[in-house]
């Protein structure tokens, strides 16, 4: 037991234990940490979301929700700050848990990072080139074969993708400051135009009676209370995971660390303005979304663009597709990059291949993992039905969310000394609150949900059981042959 509760110390978290340790080279400032974290919190999701919960769930108390998954996320948000500006290292809730709680803990919490950032690249390329052919079409492009297509879209935006990634985060960053300053200014002419045509009367007083509904898949918390419902405050609450979906990826900024400069202080700003940043959008969006028409009219199919033509502004319908695919196209690029930084952390460590943490010679960048996180996403989004897997995504994000709140609470207890960029305000209550907040979002997925998900946990410990814990730069027999390196070197 103890063997693989062996907690990595907090001096080599962030310090030159391999050769591999420093060699991602400072890029990041942080304006760029704040592209960033838009760059994946902001998405297509931006033009839909609120349109679907609104009809279906919350009515004009859509925007609630938002506030909702806002500040559920913002508390996560305040302790991830806290770790990251004491261990600023690409490994983010993976190491914060290897020297918090323990190896075989941390990972679990590496197989729950792998699970969503792996899975959510598969999910946002199939959404993408869906897109894109909805796009093309609403352009007026007959497509003959739209499934073929779309299948070879997945190819091309993954592997472009990939390759910028593998070629340099130089490459990629400048890439994704173009395409995010044009996706919020397309998210700015959604603002713009649709506050042009608010009806006050359809915002009601955001409360819409309560009806009782009957789940084909139940949620956990339905498993307990016996029956779903929708609209009242249980929908305007219950809508609140599904969103939270959207804000999930500020924790990606943190995997960014070790290429930021002045990282235990640019890190937590850069997570927080970009989550605040995107909240203030999600709403914005949202009240166009509900004060354009009724609740009662919005098509589930295609809200913002379907509530654009009722109100009479036909051509917003192409500012709203090329906005979704830029947004989609930054969402996959910084999936890729936060994924590539936590398995290269991972390999370096010696839980997984040790050749995974090489780093490209001509490109100075973890070139080879990231060639087989590529690989590995198109494979997932051709053969697998992804987009029936979405919620595991919010799965493996929460689960994450738990230990790093819980982590907060134990460092300060465990690890007084450590020297803290940022420290949580009115800890432990802020923690503890952020506990509470992300088990209700986690009660709110669906049963099924928790099942793939113990599966996959249960296939992560297997493979740490067999490989993971013998091959641990920590295991005794590796500690011993680094030793002896480093005498035979003096």
């Amino acid at each position: 037991m103890t063997t693989i509760l062996r907690r990595l110390p907090p001096s080599e978290a962030t310090g030159l234990r391999t050769g591999a340790r420093h060699s991602l080279a400072q890029l990041y400032r942080p304006l760029d940490l704040v592209v960033l974290g838009l760059g994946v919190m902001i998405g297509a999701g931006i033009f839909s979301i609120a349109g679907r919960q609104a009809a279906t769930i919350a009515g004009p108390g859509v925007i609630l929700s938002f506030m909702i998954a806002g500040i559920a996320s913002l508390l996560a948000a305040l302790c991830y700050a806290e770790l990251a500006s004491t261990m600023p290292t690409s490994g983010s809730a993976y190491t914060f848990t290897y020297v918090i709680f323990g190896e075989v803990w941390a990972w679990i919490i590496g197989c729950a990072l792998v699970l969503e950032m792996q899975l959510a690249v598969a999910v946002v390329a199939r959404a993408w080139a869906g897109l894109a052919v909805q796009t093309i079409t609403d352009f007026g492009v007959r497509l003959p074969q739209q499934g073929v297509i779309g299948d070879v879209f997945v190819f091309v935006i993954l592997a472009a993708l990939t390759g910028v990634v593998a070629l340099g985060a130089r490459i990629g960053l400048r890439a994704l400051w173009i395409m995010v300053s044009a996706k919020l200014l397309a998210i700015g002419a959604v603002i713009v135009v649709g506050a042009l045509n608010l009806d006050v009367a359809n915002f009601g007083d955001f409360y819409v009676p309560p009806k009782p509904v009957a789940a084909a898949a139940p949620t956990v918390l339905e498993v307990f209370l016996g029956q779903g419902q929708a609209f009242g405050w249980f929908g305007i609450f219950a809508a609140a995971p599904a969103i939270a979906f959207a804000y999930i990826g500020w924790d990606i900024i943190a995997t960014a660390a070790e290429e930021t400069v002045n990282a235990s202080r640019a890190v937590p700003k850069g997570m927080i303005r970009s989550l605040v940043v995107a909240t203030i959008l999600y709403i914005a969006v949202a009240v166009v979304m509900v004060g354009m028409i009724p609740y009662t009219r919005i098509s589930t199919d295609a809200p913002l663009s379907s509530a654009f033509k009722v109100v009479g502004v036909d051509w917003m319908v192409h500012v709203i597709d090329l906005g979704a695919v830029l947004g989609l196209t930054t969402v996959i690029l910084v999936l890729i990059v936060g994924q590539t930084r936590v398995l290269f952390s991972m390999a370096r460590d010696g839980l997984l291949p040790r050749g995974l943490a090489t780093i490209s010679r001509n490109y100075h960048t973890p070139s080879r993992v990231t060639l087989v996180i590529g690989a590995v996403s198109i494979v997932l989004a051709e053969f697998v039905p992804v987009l029936t897997l979405q919620e595991l995504v919010v799965m493996g994000t929460l689960f994450a969310f738990l230990f790093v709140a819980a982590g907060v609470i134990v460092m300060r207890r465990r690890m007084p000394q450590l020297e803290r960029g940022f420290t949580v305000p009115l800890s432990p209550v802020v923690p503890a609150l952020s506990l509470v907040a992300t088990l209700w979002l986690m009660v709110n997925l669906h049963v099924v949900t928790w099942g793939w998900f113990a599966l996959w946990m249960a296939f992560g410990l297997l493979v740490y059981l067999l490989y993971g814990r013998r091959h641990s730069l920590l295991a005794p027999a590796r500690v011993k042959e680094t030793a002896g390196r480093g005498r035979h070197r003096r």
